[in-house]
């Protein structure tokens, strides 16, 4: 179904998809969960994003791959894991295509029509994905970006600070700046103020990521022993760079926001 110029409609198995074909480059959001499924800028050879090539998308069910939004919590304190979000449809309410930029908007409403979420994503040069917090309750918020990436062996990820919470073994950590994954991680970081660097050789670019309003970056990548819809050997094609507040919680209209470039 046409929306608008450059805006499709399509159904993947159970989801509802938008679809954006426009010069500034090509991007798919499932309503379920306002999941940014796929961004590939016009002058990149490769999606952004890496999407399990299993992913049955059915509702309901986490799509592995993308952007979740987990909210309002992160992690498996609660059920169900990564909050509600990501599991309920949101409505596309607004949007504004331009020659050099697209704007989407996508709300989460309550059972009685009051906003409780909103994302703003901006596909121009950059991409950006702005969060704001209307629930009462403070709450928690990542942006579980799945990077996609040519071959683990061939990527570093850099600037990342020099202590982080391991959440594997339960511990606070001294680690390198810069990390090339060689098992399994899931690593919490302070946000000290740096942009995050994916550089991947082998594709011959650097995607930069700048966390707004962060207190959190989160790093993870499963290795040889993967969660639901993800294969034997996904782990090699992925790692997960997430911008969070996870101490500091979101009180009413605050804002969590990345910039995402790439650059050669």
């Amino acid at each position: 179904m046409n929306l608008a110029n450059s805006l499709y409609l399509i159904q993947q198995n159970e989801i509802p998809v938008i679809e954006l074909d426009h010069p500034v480059g090509n991007a798919r959001i499932a309503l379920q969960g306002a999941q940014l499924l796929s961004w590939q800028p016009r002058h990149a050879e490769h999606d952004i994003f890496w999407l399990s090539p299993i992913e049955p998308f059915k509702r309901g069910v986490a799509i592995r791959g993308g952007v979740p939004i987990c909210y309002p919590w992160f992690g498996t304190a609660k059920q169900p894991a990564h909050g509600t979000a990501r599991l309920q449809f949101w409505t596309l309410s607004d949007y504004d295509i331009q020659d050099k930029q697209v704007i989407l908007n996508f709300s989460l409403f309550d059972e009685h029509q009051i906003i409780q979420a909103h994302i703003q994503m901006t596909f121009s040069e950059k991409l950006r994905l702005e969060f704001t917090h209307y629930g009462q309750d403070p709450a928690q918020i990542a942006l579980h970006s799945y990077f996609n990436l040519s071959q683990i062996e061939n990527v570093e990820v850099q600037n990342l600070p020099m202590t982080a919470f391991d959440k594997l073994t339960d511990q606070q950590i001294k680690l390198p700046t810069t990390r090339q994954i060689q098992q399994g991680v899931d690593c919490i970081y302070p946000y000290i103020g740096k942009n995050s660097i994916i550089s991947d050789r082998l594709w011959e670019r650097n995607i930069e990521i700048d966390h707004q309003n962060a207190d959190s970056i989160v790093l993870w990548n499963p290795w040889d022993t993967p969660p639901s819809a993800m294969q034997p050997n996904d782990y090699q094609h992925m790692v997960c760079v997430e911008t969070a507040r996870l101490h500091q919680l979101l009180s009413f209209k605050q804002q969590l926001a990345v910039e995402i470039s790439v650059v050669k």
